[in-house]
């Protein structure tokens, strides 16, 4: 009777490493075919095969040779070689072995005689099971044979841990697309739901501005008429980031030509600037091509916190523009609150803030700067902060001139 099969130490902890790859019970694949049958070419016997043994059976990614996807683990040659400590386990002679000369497999079809296989060890030191060759007459393997059985092992397993990270960056795609989906839907929910107020709000501040032409006054038409300005500016942008949100490849390939203070000056319209803060633009006008989407969206929010996060009784904002090589430089310097230095890597990390309140007690939510930083790298550029607490921060950006967009069918590098 033959001994019952050996069950590793770390039988529960191989079984849960293997249950990782989700390989059992999967379709036949090409690169597992190919290397059987090179193993079965190689070692010139009739049957080749990739085993993979769960908790009752040995299934075979790959079989040449034989017509079976199965067999109980207590018939499995290769139990014994996932629990031995050698690199490859073979049996001259299995009708003499008395581990396996009562196994069915040896006594019955297929009438094995001969075995060699090569456990097939992870990174992480778990045998998910062998490469192997049989024949129905005994036989020995040449040293080179041997060698090449192990290379072909080696590269059974690069193919199952190729397979897996495969695996996983699909569902980690499919997960991204759903995310990405969600985040459209809601941005244009949102965008639609602030859309009709500020219709509401246009509308109504122009017939305020109709029936103020009759009185005379003056200061209140003008104020009804910086609202309305407002209003249009804020649909506009809106409309801008509903086109966006359907289209993300606009933020690039949507590159106008623009006047820089003009942009800026849109931006500073659409922010509450206290009187107590003065923002200065670039003295020259500039002209610039470049994604008006993108570039307003980091003004905004740039020049939002440079105004939250200014605890002077006179804040200064200062904006400057250069032109270098291929790339528009911008800094922004504010005398704000500052942040610390120890602070100044992470600013740009997803929902980090740094408890700090702002000209209004309250703290913000980590996003406007991640945000930011995601937009720039978009534009080819990158952006970096300096501060010094108490005496303000600066923040220098740059972007990409003309940025060349792959040609149509073409794969971006």
């Amino acid at each position: 009777m033959n001994t019952p099969f050996p069950i590793p130490a770390n039988e529960s902890e191989r079984l849960e490493a293997l249950a990782a790859y989700n390989i059992i019970d999967t379709l036949p694949e090409v690169e597992f075919e190919e290397l059987t049958l090179l193993a079965s070419q190689i070692c010139q016997t009739p049957v080749a095969l990739i085993s993979l043994l769960d908790d009752k059976r040995q299934w075979f990614k790959a079989i040449i040779g034989a017509d079976v996807k199965e067999t109980p683990k207590e018939h499995a040659f290769c139990a014994h070689t996932i629990a031995a400590t050698e690199d490859i386990v073979i049996v001259s002679d299995a009708r003499e072995d008395a581990r396996f000369a009562a196994n069915p497999l040896v006594t019955g079809n297929p009438n094995i005689v001969f075995y060699a296989g090569v456990p097939l060890i992870n990174q992480d030191g778990y045998a998910l099971g062998s490469l192997c060759v049989l024949d129905t007459e005994p036989k020995q393997l040449t040293t080179e044979q041997v060698k090449s059985l192990k290379i072909l092992a080696r590269q059974v397993l690069t193919q199952i841990e190729l397979r897996k990270k495969v695996t996983e960056l699909e569902a980690s795609n499919t997960k991204l697309l759903e995310t990405n989906t969600f985040i459209q839907k809601f941005a244009t929910t949102a965008a639609h739901d602030i859309k009709n107020p500020l219709s509401s709000i246009l509308l109504t501040s122009q017939a305020l501005q109709m029936r103020l032409s009759n009185t005379g006054d003056q200061k209140s038409r003008s104020l009804v008429g910086l609202t309305i300005s407002a209003a249009k500016r804020l649909l506009t942008l809106v409309d801008e980031m509903l086109n966006y949100s359907n289209e993300p490849a606009l933020l690039l390939s949507d590159q106008r030509c623009l006047q820089l203070n003009k942009l800026l000056k849109s931006v500073v319209e659409l922010i509450d600037v206290p009187h107590s803060v003065k923002v200065s633009f670039p003295k020259v006008e500039h002209t610039l091509t470049c994604s008006s989407v993108a570039l307003e969206q980091i003004f905004l929010n740039l020049l939002t916190n440079a105004v939250r996060y200014n605890d002077k009784q006179e804040g200064v904002i200062n904006i400057q523009f250069r032109e270098e090589g291929s790339y528009y430089k911008f800094k922004i310097s504010d005398n704000g609150m500052g942040i610390a230095e120890k602070d100044l890597h992470k600013i740009f990390e997803k929902a980090v803030t740094l408890n700090a309140l702002d000209r209004f007690n309250k703290k913000g939510n980590g996003i406007g700067l991640h945000t930011v930083k995601l937009l720039v790298e978009k534009l080819q550029g990158s952006i970096h902060a300096e501060s010094n607490i108490g005496e303000g921060t600066v923040f220098i950006f740059s972007v990409k001139k003309n940025i060349q967009l792959p040609a149509e069918g073409a794969t971006a590098a």
